[in-house]
């Protein structure tokens, strides 16, 4: 299978490649910088989409990226560096001759309204409700086929949680103050912390990305897929979880209004608000999970 990953070159894109490399498929990376088994962006709207099997879309600017201040031109940022790839990638797939059995889009959990009590599944009906539920709602529409197009094309969207992994993602900014014993709950700690190995997520679009198993034309809107462990688990649980692992104290709260001094209101919201997201249809697709609890996932990350 031949395979066109957007984004590729990042935390959940090197996961991505290596994986359906082992599996023996060949994959092309689009990135800003050309090199070899690259593309750049602008080559593909000027030349129009490369013959692959499955594509994926991974690229956006990092919303927790600590050296950006959180501003007008930084949320701009967020929206483009999304919203325009996966535009011109669907956009590419619809006008190519010969298109992909599958299309997949690793969005994010952020569409599910905080709450300490509601669950949600990848059946649960949602409305955006402040800018990254909105940017959630643009993305995912950005990633639409036209009929004609969805008719031979799979669609399929993977909203990812905080991926959790050695070689970056969230752990890369979390593990320095761990280690130095200087950990310690988000806000008040009982907030949902819906989470994902970086394995695992590159898992489920590797079978997300597979043909369709019979001959007939796939839905023509996209399948939905909750990219989070199936353990439920709160601030508190995963910051005593990994101290414990690491053998550090985990005694110094970080309130709430310094993370949103720090952050930004609307950006401070992902750590110290959280969701109870459910992987449902994910689970009923067949997908085993390799780290489906905490402890697993901790201690393949830190090397316990």
């Amino acid at each position: 299978m031949r395979v066109l990953i957007g984004g590729g070159s990042g935390f959940v894109g090197r996961e991505l490649t290596r994986l359906l490399r082992d599996k023996g498929h060949e994959v092309t990376v689009i990135s800003r910088q050309p090199g070899p088994g690259r593309i750049t962006w602008g080559e593909l709207e000027s030349h129009g989409l490369p013959p692959c099997d499955g594509a994926v879309n991974l690229a956006g600017e990092n919303v927790l990226n600590p050296l950006r201040w959180w501003n007008e031109s930084y949320k701009k940022d967020l929206f483009s560096s999304r919203v325009d790839t996966t535009k011109a990638l669907s956009q590419a797939i619809a006008a190519s001759p010969s298109p992909p059995h599958s299309w997949v889009l690793v969005s994010g959990v952020a569409c599910y309204k905080p709450s300490l009590t509601a669950e949600y599944t990848e059946d649960s009906d949602w409305t955006p409700f402040d800018l990254l539920s909105q940017l959630v709602k643009e993305w995912e529409a950005a990633a639409f086929l036209p009929e004609s197009a969805a008719k031979t094309t799979k669609q399929v969207i993977v909203r990812a949680g905080a991926v959790l992994g050695r070689d970056g993602g969230a752990m890369k900014q979390m593990l320095l103050p761990f280690w130095l014993g200087l950990g310690g709950t988000l806000g008040s700690g009982r907030q949902p912390f819906p989470w994902i190995h970086v394995s695992d997520l590159a898992g489920i679009i590797a079978r997300s990305l597979e043909p369709p198993a019979n001959t007939e034309a796939p839905p023509t809107s996209p399948q939905v897929y909750n990219g989070v462990a199936p353990a439920i688990t709160t601030n508190y649980e995963f910051t005593k979880e990994l101290g414990r692992i690491l053998r550090r104290p985990t005694i110094l709260p970080v309130p709430e209004f310094v993370m949103s001094a720090l952050l930004g209101s609307e950006r401070a919201v992902i750590l110290t608000q959280g969701q109870k997201v459910v992987p449902m249809k994910t689970l009923e697709s067949g997908y085993q999970f390799k780290y489906p609890d905490l402890t697993s996932a901790l201690k393949q990350i830190v090397g316990s």
